[in-house]
């Protein structure tokens, strides 16, 4: 499972909201467990749900945004960094707004189609963030694909990039 939700970022969230597998300690599954082994203990097909995970993909994917491509359209763009404070203080995106409760109030409250691009460190974590802003009405809402760290790669490397250790 470890290489599957590596490769596919919302294969998590797709597996818990099609079969409810994964958000709980009952129906959790590890990084070293297949998929095979997951669908034998589950009763699932593995097809079935290679197939939902295939089609989820191609559909979290129409929710991010290339950084060349929002380079492009930054003015367009409200940029919001979802990151630590500690983080954001660190190293931004020029430009970027650091993601508060009173941010996130004031765009609730906004113009619905305001076009907000939303970034994290690596872009794994970002597509639960859109989805939430989406299911919040904010449907102009996308993630940017490999967050600061592909920005910082491919757009300005005088953006200094950094790793997460945690204990």
């Amino acid at each position: 499972m470890g290489l599957i939700l590596e490769t596919l970022p919302g294969a998590k969230r797709a597996i818990f909201a099609r079969y409810h597998l994964g958000g709980c300690q009952s129906c959790a599954f590890s990084n070293e467990e297949t998929l095979a082994e997951l669908c034998a203990r589950s009763e699932i097909p593995v097809a079935e749900v290679l197939e939902h995970l295939l089609a989820s993909h191609i559909h979290d994917s129409a929710m991010l945004m290339e950084p060349a491509a929002a380079k492009l359209e930054s003015a367009e763009l409200r940029l919001i960094d979802l990151r630590t404070r500690e983080e954001h203080e660190a190293v931004v995106i020029p430009g970027s707004e650091f993601f508060t409760q009173e941010l996130q109030q004031q765009l609730f409250a906004g113009d619905a189609s305001t076009r907000i691009l939303l970034y994290d460190h690596s872009g794994k974590n970002v597509l639960d963030q859109v989805a939430w802003f989406r299911g919040h009405g904010l449907n102009a809402t996308f993630g940017l694909r490999g967050g600061i760290d592909a920005w910082s790669r491919e757009i300005d490397p005088s953006i200094q990039r950094y790793r997460i250790e945690v204990d």
